[in-house]
């Protein structure tokens, strides 16, 4: 069974969700037969590479709130991610452009480093202090303690092109899927969970969709020659 996750790394809910999905995905008896696909979702789209303000004047510009409401809400974020072993500053963060980070996580796909990567992006935007938004070199790092090379990271920043078909494709899918926001989460192409749900139903929906996986169809009874445990049938006995 496949699990696609549209997320953005400005998305703290995506933060946290990621970690409740974790929780119910290692307690699914099923486990070792769920693949996890990341995909790419900005919720900036557009936004300029250079355009980094402080999260609080980015939150109370956008939904109209007073810079106490916007605190407020830092505040109950960092709250809801401690509750899940995660570290979270509510002072001081800034935001801006995740353009970049996405094709960085398209390159990590392919060397198989996708998931430690976003991780590492996560933990970096929202725990450490040093900013992740346009600073090469700062995400170059962030790859290579990934296990990418620091090369091959620095040749994706460098071409502004490099993995960016990946990530509108993975965004036009989203929107073809109905996702309006993130955390997205699509299991088999089936059903489909939105936000940072509780890890309870995460599990339900991994049961659910496990459950009523189609069985095979067979086109053919087993008339035709094949090779079985018991070795292979000769032709004309």
């Amino acid at each position: 069974m496949r699990v696609e996750i549209w997320s953005d790394i400005a998305c703290p809910w995506c933060y946290v969700g990621k970690a409740r999905f974790e929780k119910a995905l290692a307690a699914f008896p099923h486990r070792d037969g769920v693949e996890v696909v990341h995909r790419s979702f900005e919720l900036d789209p557009g936004r300029a590479k250079d355009d980094v303000q402080p999260v609080l004047t980015m939150l109370t510009a956008k939904y109209g709130m007073s810079d106490a409401q916007a605190q407020a809400g830092e505040d109950n974020l960092g709250a809801q991610a401690a509750a899940e072993g995660l570290d979270y500053r509510t002072r001081g963060r800034d935001h801006g452009s995740t353009f970049d980070m996405h094709r960085l996580l398209h390159l990590a796909k392919d060397a198989g480093r996708q998931e430690a990567l976003l991780d590492a992006l996560y933990r970096a935007n929202f725990a450490e202090e040093r900013s992740v938004f346009a600073d090469d070199e700062r995400l170059v790092g962030l790859a290579v303690a990934a296990g990418l090379e620091a090369d091959a990271a620095r040749a994706v920043l460098a071409d502004p092109t490099a993995y960016a078909d990946e990530v509108r494709a993975d965004e036009r899918e989203a929107a073809q899927l109905g996702a309006t926001g993130v955390p997205f989460f699509v299991l088999d192409r089936k059903y489909g969970v939105s936000g940072a749900q509780p890890a309870e139903v995460f599990a339900q929906a991994l049961a659910q969709a496990w459950g009523e996986r189609s069985p095979l169809k067979l086109i053919d009874d087993g008339g035709a020659e094949a090779c079985g445990p018991d070795g292979c049938a000769v032709p004309g006995r």
